[in-house]
């Protein structure tokens, strides 16, 4: 595995690798409108230069948000070495805090971000509901079944 800076990779495949994964490079939460295929991040290539992890930021005022995040490849460390990335750029950059958006069906993403140091701060009830007015394609059901509806936002303090 490698890592690199998204910009290192030619951008028609991270714009097919959110195709895949995503259903279009468009991301619309409530913080707003992102291109990912355009924004600053980092993947993890395996050894046939194929994208096995994915992350994309922002920084504002002080504060990182993470846009997108996708490991391929479960419990290989593939996230959390996205994160921590991101996390040195932020702390480099003088941020304060990281903050990200999951949706309220993403258990997974719960669990992995509270588990490296992230606490719930937000709720934005029925917010992929006016997303999807934007993002047609952003489906009624999620993961497990469960109704796509509130975007749920975490925070983390850097130290």
């Amino acid at each position: 595995m490698k890592l690199l800076l998204l910009k290192e990779l030619p951008k028609q495949k991270i714009i097919d690798f959110f195709h895949l994964h995503w259903g279009s490079p468009k991301m619309v939460i409530s913080s707003g409108i992102y291109d990912c295929s355009t924004l600053d991040g980092f993947t993890m290539i395996d050894e046939e230069e194929k994208i096995i992890g994915l992350i994309t930021y922002i920084m504002k005022n002080n504060e990182c948000e993470i846009i997108s995040l996708d490991s391929i490849e479960e419990d290989k460390g593939i996230g959390t070495s996205l994160v921590q990335e991101v996390e040195r750029v932020a702390y480099q950059n003088k941020c304060k805090r990281i903050k990200l958006i999951t949706t309220n069906d993403n258990l997974l993403a719960l669990k992995f971000y509270q588990k490296r140091g992230f606490e719930l701060s937000k709720i934005h009830k029925n917010a992929v509901q006016h997303a999807r007015r934007i993002k047609p394609e952003i489906p009624l059901i999620g993961h497990d079944g469960i109704p796509l509806r509130d975007e749920i936002e975490m925070k983390k303090v850097l130290s």
